[in-house]
Order: C-alpha cells, then structure tokens, then sequence
C-alpha cells in the first residue's frame, strides 16, 4: 500500500442527513471515515426548512403516501421503492427522535404537530419550526461527532473514484476502493480506501444560475461516478422551488413550502390578484413543478422580476410561531410577513436523477453504494413529493449499512494503489479561466435548460458544453487541481448528462417541460445513460 493512502473499513462521501445515518449504522462493527468538502454543517441537510413527510396519523395510511408520491412523480416512480421509502418512514422519525432532534409538538404534546405541504393529501409532515434540516444535521453530527468508530474529515475535495484501474496491477473488474480527494489545508492530494465507498454527496443544483443549494452542490458524486462507469437516470428531471426570496443582496434563501401549506397565496404585484387558481384546482396546493411553470409564465408573460407570497391575511401570532427563522431573517431585510407580502421568483432546487441504484442502495460498481440527492432510487420520478427527500436519505442510508454488513464478507480488501500523480503539471496562471466558464454554465443553463425548454434552446447548450469541456479537460491535464477546477470539471459534467437526458426525452413529463413535445406519453420510461 502506497504511504499515501488512509486506509478504512468504510469510507462515506457526504456528511449531510444520508452520510451520517450511514456511518451511525455502520460504526456499530466498522471504522467509518466521513470526508466532507466543506465545513460538516455546509451540505444541503442543514438548509432543510419544511420537514419529513410520514404516515403518523390516524386517518392516513400508507397507499395515501404512495399514491401522493406517484402522482407527483408523474408515474415514473418505481412503486417498489416508493412503497419501501413509505412503508420504512415511522421508524426513521423515532430514530431521529430518540437521537433528540426536537420535533414540534401538537396542542395536546402528546403526538407530533403535522403539517401539510403541496402534492401531500393529509398533514403528514414533522417538522422543528421552519428549521427541521438543521435540528436534524445537529443531532446526526453531534451523535457521529461522539462515536469512537467514526472520523470525521472536512474539507476534503474528492476528485475520483479510486477504481480498479488505479491498481499496481489493473484486474479490470470495476471495483471501486475509494477516493482521492484533495486536502484543502495542505494543498495535497491524498488517496483514501475501504473495502465500501459510499457516496452521499447531494445534487447538482449549481450548475443553474439561480438555486437554492448550498455553494458546494456541484454533482461531484454524479460526476464521479459516471466517469467511474456507473450508469446515470433521469437527469432531466431538476426540480424547481416555486418561491425563493427575491433579493439582489441575499441569494439562494428558500422560502419553504409550508407556506403555502398553511396558508399562503401567490399574487401579482401590481394587482394583487391570486393566479394559482387559474393554472389548477389545487391552487398554490399543487406539485412544486406546475406551481412554478405558473410563476415562470406570470413573470415573462408580465415582464415581472417577481410575483409576491402573501400570508399576511393569516394572524401575526400564527405566522411567528410556524415560521420563526423566516420571519426574523426576512424582518432583518426590512420584510415584515405579518404586513406585507413576499417577493419570489422560482429557482432549481433538487436533483431527482442521479446515480442508478437498487433498494439497498448499490450502483452498477462492486464496493460503491450511493444514497440521498446523488442517486436515482425510483423514488421521485419525474418530480419530487415535498419532503420526501430527507426521508430517502435516512431510509437509504439505512439499507446501504445493512446491506455492508450482511456482504461484508464478499467485500474484498483493496489493493495497493498508485499514489496521484502530479510529475506532469504545474500550478496555473489562468485562473480566470475557471470562473469565466463556471459564469458561463450555469447562465446557458439557465436560458437553455430551464423550467421551460426547447430542442433548440438544448442543442445550443449541448454545443457550448462540448466547446468548454475540451477547454477544461484540456486545462485539467496540464495543471494542479484546485477545488473550483475540480468542481467545474463535475459542473460540466452533469450539464451535459441533463442535456443529453432532456434531448432524449420526447414528451413532457412532470419537471421536463418542453414547448415542442408538449404531450406526455402514455407510457413511463426512465432516461439511463450509460458510459
């Protein structure tokens, strides 16, 4: 083994809400190592506001949860998965409880207080005020942070899967043994392996020019993964929140669906008049992609930067004790809620695709697992149920540490692998380079690839892409890697599976909008790519 690498049982990419539940179900046998990119707190977890949807009330059942999820996935969704995801959430919320994150209680506190959220039929949501991802990353943290089985590293960039072929002696079989990742405070690159690897590395989300992720979703697991030779499905499929706040000096704050769920309407500025009603019957109650077709549409049709989200006509007391976080950062912005509306504008919010895997969370790849937003897991289908995703991560995080420890025996030891080899670069000179092409992705995205697309808008950004990606590959043999070259490489990467996904679909199906094939197909397909 080469002095270079760190060597571990299980090796999880991703400190968010699925790396963490993974690595407290392993540590119970394993040495767990958990690297984050950033600060463990910086992933998409902690920018959670609604909650976790599950059957907890008397009147609901789980083919309600099923059917909502279906529906909203416009029929794409893998039933089977559904129905596990569905069936598997009960539990995960007592086990969240019992690790002491703080969910609101009913009047009586002797149940849960349940909220309801766009595309959900009964209020099944549980909730910590308008804060839910951030008590749940605290308390994940604070148990990982205890746990003499678990290290946790942050700010270490993975660049690539440590596959096979980076063996002493390539055996060509595909497996994967972890990761290099560049240490940010060293300047180094450092291999790491186990006998598994998991991948919990959220979404792709700021390939887009406005989104609500957090700056370090850049599709690095979907990424890596695909150059690894995982299959990839429906990466067509990116959710757009309705209702991000519009503010020129604060970008990307999320102004949650509960909202609407408790209450709020969606108006014009000018008029004040209330146009959800028009788009469909369940008015600002509908799935979160027509909700913001509706908005796109009100905006260019009105030449508007915005439209507003009242909840004003509700009581000042009812909207400060559901909406505590939103209503003091919003007051700190001279915003009063209880007066006066909200200005919003829609923004990608959510990966539905991602990378192929099955109900135990394994890819195409021996020893490479991937859980929460960096997967497709049938799930979502072709839009995502609200709140629905934090739940995955908690029941897929489970079944991949199952499904470890029940093969741990068929998972072999790594190899020795070859250290990274940096004999043949220099440090760049060009970095403007990288912002420059960073700029330009995500604003061609954004025109080409967004909530309402075109074969033309998506053939023109399939020309830019293969234009930069020769620039960057290009730039990538020659010099050190940096974090931002590494995440444009990724960056340029999932922009063209989504383009490629987007082209090969022929009809217009739950987050996939497109004015030339405006009919949806009678028949449910999934896009998968494959290397």
């Amino acid at each position: 083994m080469t002095k270079t690498a760190i060597e571990t049982d299980v090796l999880i990419l991703g400190s968010g809400a699925a790396g963490l539940t993974a690595a407290l179900n392993l540590a119970q046998r394993f040495k767990v190592i958990v690297l984050a990119k950033g600060g463990l707190s910086e992933g998409s977890t902690a920018w959670a506001q609604g909650g976790i949807a599950a059957v907890l009330e008397p009147g609901d059942t789980f083919e309600s949860h099923v059917e909502d999820t279906m529906i909203a996935g416009a029929g794409l969704n893998d039933r089977a998965a559904v129905e596990f995801v569905v069936g598997s959430a009960p539990a995960a919320i007592e086990r969240l409880a019992e690790l002491g994150v703080p969910f609101n209680l009913a009047e009586d506190r002797n149940s849960w207080h349940l909220t309801r959220e766009g595309g959900h039929s009964h209020r099944r949501i549980v909730h910590v005020d308008d804060a839910t991802g951030r008590a749940v990353q605290q308390a994940l943290e604070k148990a990982a942070a205890a746990h003499p089985n678990i290290t946790l590293v942050p700010d270490m960039v993975a660049i690539d899967l440590i596959t096979s072929r980076h063996g002493e002696r390539y055996s060509g079989d595909g497996h994967v043994w972890g990761v290099y990742a560049l240490n940010r405070a060293r300047g180094k690159v450092e291999a790491f392996t186990a006998r598994a690897t998991i991948l919990a590395t959220g979404g792709a989300g700021r390939v887009y020019l406005f989104s609500t992720a957090p700056r370090g979703a850049t599709g690095d697991g979907i990424a890596m993964a695909w150059r690894a030779g995982c299959r990839v499905s429906n990466m067509e499929f990116m959710q757009f929140h309705p209702t991000c706040l519009y503010n020129l000096e604060v970008k990307n704050f999320l102004i949650t669906e509960a909202v609407r769920g408790e209450g709020g309407r969606l108006k014009l500025p000018e008029t004040g008049h209330r146009f959800m009603p028009e788009f469909d019957e369940r008015a600002e109650l509908a799935p979160r992609d027509v909700v913001a077709r509706a908005i796109d549409h009100e905006i260019k049709r009105l030449g508007l930067d915005y439209v507003h989200l009242d909840i004003s006509h509700m009581s000042a007391d009812f909207v400060k004790g559901h909406f505590p976080n939103i209503y003091r950062r919003l007051l700190d912005l001279g915003i009063d809620i209880t007066r006066e509306p909200i200005p919003v504008v829609p923004a990608q919010h959510y990966t539905c695709g991602g990378v192929v895997i099955d109900l135990a969370g394994r890819t195409d790849l021996p020893g490479l697992y991937a859980v929460g937003e960096v997967s497709q897991s049938g799930l979502h289908g072709a839009n995502r149920l609200a709140s629905n995703s934090l739940l995955e991560c908690f029941v897929f995080g489970d079944a991949a540490a199952l499904d470890i420890a029940e093969h741990w025996d068929e998972l072999r030891p790594p190899p020795p692998i070859r250290a990274w080899d940096e004999s043949r670069v220099t440090d760049s000179d060009e970095e403007v380079v990288i912002k420059q092409n960073w700029t330009e992705i995500r604003r061609f995205m954004w025109n080409y690839v967004g909530i309402v697309r075109t074969t033309k808008r998506l053939e023109r950004a399939k020309h830019r892409i293969k234009l930069l990606t020769e620039e960057v590959e290009d730039y990538y043999g020659h010099f050190r890697v940096t974090p931002d070259l590494v995440e444009l490489r990724n960056l340029l990467q999932c922009a063209e599976l989504i383009v490629r996904s987007a082209l090969r679909r022929k009809e217009s199906r739950g987050l996939h909008y497109t004015l030339d094939y405006p009919k949806t197909l009678a028949r449910a397909v999934d896009t998968v790519l494959a290397p």
